[in-house]
């Protein structure tokens, strides 16, 4: 379940006091493509080849030092605002995929591509601030004869639908900064799709972590007629259990990225501080992708975890980073991931969901149910780490301040019962009692909503822990998106407005400037358990 979001805005966004807030330098003006996503979760109840080598066609000056270096140089360089897709066309005029989630700097990757014209090339462009253009175009192909490849394969007990192309090209990510990038395909026929790539960082030492979410981004993938949620008849007992990366993304080739992702990556480059990209994947296949980093976010989706990344993440809370959810929905379902036939790479998201006992894993492997977090035969419920409970779907609600004096919102001049139209949705978290969550939680922001009939609240929250980190949730999906808001990016943003913008930007840079300068419990003040007061004796 996805949101959407996306000038110029100025002006003081709390009922009183506070200075101006000024998003002139943040979001640039044309809107991307991107569409409402595909699935369905639960109810406000939760429960249950190698081709040849590719050579860039001209110098696009990337050879700028060592990988520390890299970043903070990157952002001097003038970007490429022409990145956007401008015809998507029919869903086969190109399309393509590549055989790694994430590469390091200097790695090589294989492209597949099918497309319906005879000629295409392909374009890398990292994301970033890139003075409002947004991303700056680091490699480009020459132009490469295309083809149609239509073998595809289906793994019928799971329901698996895999493209299994021949590679197209072989390229090396020499000179490519660390970051988030999109592989843009551009046909001769004038259609165009992207393939998401992270450029992941060799340390987080002293960085704030960018943890983007390609397991999420590959469940709700619907190419092929198949994905987490649904099968080629539109059912929810005709989905797969199990979900491949050989096989391109549906719609324009990244829309969760660009919908609940980008913005967070433009203002985090915009703001200076020193960043680490990353996947869920490769927190889950190591504890030392997070090792000395200050901070590290989740993103806007980020709804499909393993046991081992959600271990490692709190592993490092626990050593001292700070963790920010930007989201909603996080940590909900838990995965398995399997590799390639041949143990290569990370290639398969499984998750069976309610029918878990269909998984023949299980027989030796009973703590590794795919299911939700919650639920038994191992519930491990997602807020003793986020501090906040999924609970439902779909809503739509003004988000409302409760601690208005609390450090998150400094600069804001809001005050407590200021709300903010439609900033509460598609989806939503809250803290619930009976469910575990850390000691002295705050409630910063209280939101009453309704959803499906039944009247509920989302939550904004935040706590600490002995080794000085600091923990902040938002409680809505829609918190990466009204960065956005008040522009025409994406070309929708749910009817919030600049004043939205502004404030969700100027509280998501109190988060980004205070965690990245270390342990947030040993330099802001400590957090008031308000939760008793908040809610009472009641649940509601």
């Amino acid at each position: 379940m996805d949101d959407q979001g996306g000038g110029q805005v100025g002006g003081q966004v709390g009922g009183q006091g506070g200075g101006p807030l000024d998003r002139r330098h943040f979001l640039g003006a044309a809107a991307g493509a991107a569409g409402l996503a595909v699935g369905a979760l639960t109810g406000c109840d939760s429960s249950p080849g190698g081709g040849p080598a590719a050579r860039p066609s001209a110098d696009t000056g990337t050879d700028i030092g060592t990988d520390t270096d890299l970043t903070a140089a990157e952002r001097e360089r003038p970007g490429s605002p022409d990145w956007r897709i401008r015809s998507v066309g029919p869903a086969d005029a190109v399309q393509g995929y590549t055989d790694k989630v994430s590469v390091l700097p200097g790695e090589e990757f294989g492209l597949y591509v099918s497309t319906t014209a005879p000629r295409f090339r392909v374009s890398a462009y990292r994301m970033g601030w890139y003075d409002g253009a947004q991303a700056r175009l680091v490699w480009r192909s020459d132009q490469v004869t295309g083809r149609v490849q239509r073998d595809r394969h289906m793994v019928k007990y799971t329901q698996t639908v895999r493209a299994d192309w021949k590679r197209t090209l072989t390229v090396r990510a020499d000179g490519w900064p660390e970051g988030a990038y999109l592989l843009r395909l551009d046909a001769s026929s004038g259609h165009q799709r992207y393939v998401p790539l992270i450029v992941r960082s060799r340390s987080a030492a002293g960085r704030t972590v960018l943890m983007h979410a390609p397991a999420t981004w590959q469940a709700y993938n619907l190419w092929g007629g198949y994905n987490l949620y649904e099968g080629k008849n539109g059912a929810y007992g005709a989905r797969s259990l199990a979900v491949s990366f050989d096989r391109p993304y549906d719609k324009n080739g990244a829309e969760k990225f660009l919908v609940h992702e980008r913005a967070l990556v433009v203002l985090a480059e915009r703001l200076g501080i020193p960043l680490a990209y990353t996947t869920g994947i490769d927190v889950h296949l190591s504890p030392s992708v997070l090792r000395g980093a200050t901070a590290a976010i989740s993103l806007g989706h980020d709804e499909y975890w393993t046991p081992e990344q959600r271990r490692h993440f709190t592993g490092a809370r626990d050593a001292g980073t700070n963790l920010a959810f930007l989201g909603a929905n996080t940590c909900f379902r838990r995965v398995r991931l399997e590799r390639a036939d041949d143990g290569g790479p990370v290639r398969t998201v499984v998750c069976y969901k309610t029918d878990y006992e269909g998984d023949p894993y299980l027989a030796e492997h009973r703590s590794m149910v795919t299911t939700d977090f919650r639920v038994s035969p191992a519930a491990d419920p997602e807020s003793s780490m986020t501090g906040v409970l999924y609970e439902g779907f779909p809503t739509d609600a003004p988000y409302v301040v409760h601690g208005a004096d609390h450090w998150v919102f400094e600069g804001t001049g809001v005050k407590r019962g200021d709300s903010f139209d439609h900033l509460v949705g598609v989806e939503y978290d809250r803290v619930t009692p009976g469910q575990p969550t850390p000691a002295s939680l705050e409630i910063v922001a209280h939101s009453p909503l309704v959803c499906k009939g039944r009247s509920s609240h989302a939550d904004s929250a935040y706590y600490t822990v002995s080794s000085g980190a600091g923990v902040f949730a938002t409680g809505t999906m829609r918190w990466v998106e009204g960065l956005m808001a008040g522009t025409r990016e994406n070309g929708r943003n749910h009817r919030m407005d600049a004043r939205t913008g502004a404030f969700v930007t100027r509280t998501t840079e109190n988060v980004l400037r205070a965690f990245a300068a270390g342990p947030a419990g040993r330099t802001k003040p400590a957090p008031r358990d308000n939760v008793r007061s908040v809610y009472g004796s009641t649940a509601t």
